[in-house]
């Protein structure tokens, strides 16, 4: 099973985890308007019935974010991710409205920012514009695009700030999208400098989550992986990465065909297939853990291979779904 990179999840999260240091690295003239003091308020609930359409594609991602000024009123930060792989011709008449939606819905204006994540170097909306008799209008916005970040690699190596890691990630999954040893090399690469950085286990597991979503090697490569990653963690003796026991996942999966009855067998790979699945998609529905319980053993096995490229729920739902027809 082939499961499409689903790119909203993973910039949603990794903002959430890190959002002052997002707007450090990518907005750096704002940030010290801000008091980081004071609780950050993700207002996801109220940008939903504001904007219910963000959820229609896996194209961008949204944050609504309430902070407050350092000596001053709250700020309402509209973030937007911009994700998809071709540009969008009414993106800047989408930011309009969505500012237009929150300062309706706060009577206050929204801070409007845009991370364009796209191939093309010529797109770069800032505004959205119009002129009629006598009514003339010119939103813009703060935007940032990855793509600049090429030229600047050394900058990103020498940073110390999450995004840093995060835009390399990004870029190189875009660069080697059609050469699977190359990717495999360089998420390698990125992940040893998660440790050469002096990050701590909790800082190497956030950004780790994020580069393994956006470089998601082939089932060949992945094994070979698994593995170097296994040694170079056991050689600087910091087991972090708790993924790696997906190695001991198909080890288990491969001891269970050799020893043990059918019902043993059975169970065991459930028990795997179960644990791994909390790690990679969290609490699952009592539906789907039903709909597990009643994979034959051949199955199980065939959803340990799938399991690792699941990112969300719906693709666990999505395979269960096919297995019945």
């Amino acid at each position: 099973m082939t499961v499409p990179t689903d790119q909203d999840s993973p910039w949603k999260e990794i903002l959430r985890h890190y959002f002052p240091e997002a707007i450090a690295f990518f907005f750096p003239s704002l940030h010290p308007l801000i008091d980081w003091q004071q609780p950050v308020e993700f207002l996801d609930k109220e940008f939903q019935q504001i904007a219910p359409d963000s959820e229609t594609g896996k194209r961008y991602a949204d944050l609504l974010v309430k902070v407050w000024r350092n000596n001053g009123p709250a700020l309402f930060l509209l973030l937007h991710v911009e994700v998809q792989a071709q540009p969008e011709a009414n993106f800047p008449e989408r930011m309009f409205v969505y500012a237009l939606r929150i300062f309706d819905r706060f009577r206050h204006p929204a801070v409007s920012l845009a991370i364009l994540c796209d191939r093309r170097t010529d797109w770069r909306p800032e505004r959205y514009e119009f002129t009629y008799p006598l009514t003339h209008l010119c939103f813009e916005f703060g935007m940032v695009k990855l793509l600049d970040y090429q030229t600047r690699w050394p900058e990103l190596e020498a940073s110390q700030n999450p995004f840093a890691t995060v835009v390399m990630a990004h870029l190189k999954a875009q660069e080697t999208k059609r050469n699977a040893t190359a990717r495999q090399q360089w998420k390698l690469s990125l992940i040893r400098r998660l440790y050469e950085a002096g990050y701590d286990r909790r800082e190497v597991l956030n950004l780790f989550k994020f580069i393994d979503w956006v470089m998601i090697l082939p089932e060949g490569l992945k094994q070979g992986f698994w593995l170097e990653l296994k040694a170079y963690e056991e050689e600087r003796q910091v087991p972090y990465i708790t993924s790696v026991e997906e190695i001991g996942f198909e080890r288990g999966m491969q001891q269970g065909r050799q020893e043990g009855h059918q019902e043993g067998r059975q169970e065991e790979a459930r028990s795997l297939i179960l644990r791994q699945l909390h790690r990679r998609l969290g609490e699952l529905p009592e539906a789907s853990r039903g709909q597990i319980e009643g994979l034959s053993v051949a199955q199980l096995e065939a959803l340990g291979e799938a399991l690792l490229d699941f990112t969300h729920l719906s693709h666990l739902e999505a395979w269960l779904a096919g297995q019945e027809r």
